[in-house]
């Protein structure tokens, strides 16, 4: 591997010398069209393969370049981009502080910088303003401002509050470098199972389309330009339909299935995403059973990415595969097959070819180039198929500035603006207004003009789990036990089955029923004091077997004890609306269909409730 790769890049700078280079596409002047051909015409093979990969990378200790990292099984910076002449990374991990993060943004577009053509580096990233913290989905928030989760936005239901925070996190994400968000993800959440709808709009269709665009956006500006983040809207043509809800992340989650004839219902948010410009596309993993199209995963789907999105829609943005269609991997030891779908008998090679047949333009989360060369010196794919697919990206890099001014960014300003005061409040005040009062009553025997439950009042003797005792004595008496409380506050999250392997329990799956000793204990709690629950949904949890024995039952989608005391206690007003159907019993999950949005038979709370408080 590594003589290859010495000998593509060799082979790279030898192809034309350094003083023959025609430079008239860094001239801003000039159309980016024109710009485009004239710096494509003069690409060796190597250079243009370079620009299809897309992959996680890594920083060093405060803004230095990294080595390479064999946790995650990645080379250092300086292969990537020296050696492979890549230029697309999505960054792993949180900076310990913005200054840092841009310093190392600044190396290696310098490093960039100092290949034959300079093509500069494109930064992408998943979700880092919540509080997720899965390395195949999204990341921890680190210095920037945090939000609730994308279902949290939902509830709120406010389509400028969902673009003012898209606004917000462009200007966080621009001031480090980042150039492209890996979201929205507009997928509709109709399989109540489903891992991965934390990072949804919901449920509904109409919903999801207002929102979706709304955050389009905001992140991508009126205009999209150098001050712009390219968003990457997934899962096409839709993930949410998973049979018996498991994700395609895993082979047993690889079918995608559609007995109440939905497809299309899932096509709907997209198509609001084209109308709001979205820039970029990623297939998602899952290969659809019982449809028009091919059995395979849908970034080797031709029907999919050609028929449908480029033909049908019209779609002329880039397309880049979800993470790891490609290589099987290995990360911490344990392994990590390729996410080939339909198609695992093919080779490494053959696969790639067929993503390439299929219409998309990038291979997300894989970094082999070199055998892309090979495929196009064997024949067996054409090098004017690249030049498609590379027009479409260097169009990309030149629109967002970064051939300008904008392939540095200023790290005194990265400082000033990444955290920034105002952005931490907005973040704190949405996550507020996401809180989604589910049941709020008031004590038997209390009388006619008894007041409810919540809000709470100041000083009482409360008893919590799940709240840092040192937060809730800012706000009442923190006792040891139920018996000495006035109330008890539990903040708890949704059920889910633990798996057998460290990836695996990344993602929330399985039945969406609590343990019997779970209910048990909050039954008994509440049965000894007034009991306010505060449920984490990032799956609609089945409530059932205690829902009628609390005082109260608030949900959240992403909030900091503070956020949830300060609702609880009146000091703030919740807006929160339930962004799916919560489910009665897993009878009823089981007997829905995972692809028709409230399919799920009388549910114990409807989409769209909530209570007011004051």
């Amino acid at each position: 591997m590594t003589d290859l790769v010495e000998t593509t890049a060799d082979a790279a700078a030898a192809a034309v010398p350094d003083d023959a280079v025609d430079r008239r596409y860094l001239d801003r002047h000039l159309p980016v069209a024109d710009r485009v051909e004239i710096l494509l015409a003069q690409m060796t093979l190597e250079e243009k393969a370079g620009l299809f990969f897309q992959t996680m990378i890594t920083m060093g200790e405060d803004g230095s370049l990294a080595e390479a990292d064999p946790a995650f099984g990645l080379p250092s910076n300086v292969e990537y981009v020296e050696a492979r002449l890549m230029n697309h990374f999505n960054i792993l991990q949180a900076a310990s502080t913005p200054a840092a993060m841009a310093e190392w943004h600044n190396r290696l577009q310098e490093l960039a910088a100092g290949t034959r053509l300079g093509i500069p580096v494109t930064i992408s990233t998943d979700p880092r303003h919540s509080y997720s913290d899965n390395p195949l989905a999204g990341l921890l928030t680190g210095a920037f401002s945090t939000w609730p989760e994308t279902l949290g936005l939902a509830a709120i239901r406010d389509e400028e509050l969902v673009e003012q925070f898209g606004d917000i996190a462009r200007q966080e994400y621009t001031a480090v470098g980042i150039r492209v968000s890996l979201h929205p993800q507009v997928d509709l959440a109709t399989e109540p199972r489903w891992s991965r709808q934390l990072a949804t709009f919901g449920e509904d269709p109409e919903l999801t389309s207002r929102l979706g665009a709304a955050y389009v956006r905001g992140f991508q500006g009126a205009e999209f330009g150098e001050d712009s983040v390219s968003t990457m809207t997934k899962h096409f043509p839709g993930g949410g339909p998973q049979l018996d809800g498991e994700d395609p992340h895993f082979a047993y989650g690889r079918e995608q299935v559609y007995p109440g004839g939905a497809f299309e219902t899932h096509l709907k948010p997209f198509e609001a995403a084209f109308e709001a410009g979205t820039r970029q596309i990623m297939p998602y993993y899952g290969m659809p059973v019982g449809t028009e199209h091919e059995e395979v995963g849908f970034g080797f789907n031709r029907s999919v990415i050609t028929g449908l999105l480029r033909e049908r829609y019209g779609f002329d943005g880039i397309v880049c595969t979800d993470w790891g269609l490609i290589t099987d991997g290995e990360i911490f030891g344990q392994p990590f097959p390729a996410r080939a779908w339909g198609v695992e008998h093919l080779s490494p090679r053959e696969r790639m070819v067929t993503v390439i047949e299929a219409g998309a333009d990038q291979f997300g989360g894989e970094a082999n180039p070199e055998l892309l060369v090979d495929l196009v010196r064997s024949g067996e794919i054409a090098e004017e198929r690249l030049d498609v697919s590379a027009r479409r990206i260097l169009r990309e890099k030149f629109a967002l500035g970064l051939f300008d001014d904008r392939r540095y960014v200023d790290v005194e300003r990265a400082t000033r603006v990444v955290g920034a005061p105002e952005f931490v409040a907005a973040g704190e005040q949405a996550q507020r207004l996401s809180l989604t009062v589910l049941t709020n009553t008031t004590q038997p025997g209390a009388g006619a003009d008894a007041a409810p439950t919540l809000p709470l009042a100041r000083g009482v003797r409360v008893y919590v789990e799940g709240v840092d005792e040192s937060i809730a004595a800012e706000y009442g008496t923190v006792v040891a036990t139920p018996a000495e409380a006035d109330v008890a506050i539990l903040r708890i999250q949704a059920p889910f089955e633990q798996r057998a392997t460290m990836f695996e329990n990344f993602f929330h799956a399985g039945s969406l029923d609590y343990a019997e000793e779970f209910v048990a204990h909050v039954r008994e709690v509440a049965a000894n004091v007034p009991t306010v629950v505060d449920v984490f949904l990032d799956r609609p949890a089945i409530l059932t077997p205690f829902a009628d024995d609390v005082a109260a039952l608030v949900a959240n989608y992403g909030a900091n004890p503070r956020a949830v005391l300060d609702v609880l206690f009146g000091e703030a007003t919740p807006k929160g609306r339930l962004p799916f159907d919560l489910p009665r019993s897993m009878a009823a999950v089981e007997a829905n269909r995972p692809d028709v949005p409230f399919d799920t038979e009388d549910p114990l709370f409807r989409f769209g409730h909530g209570l007011d408080l004051g």
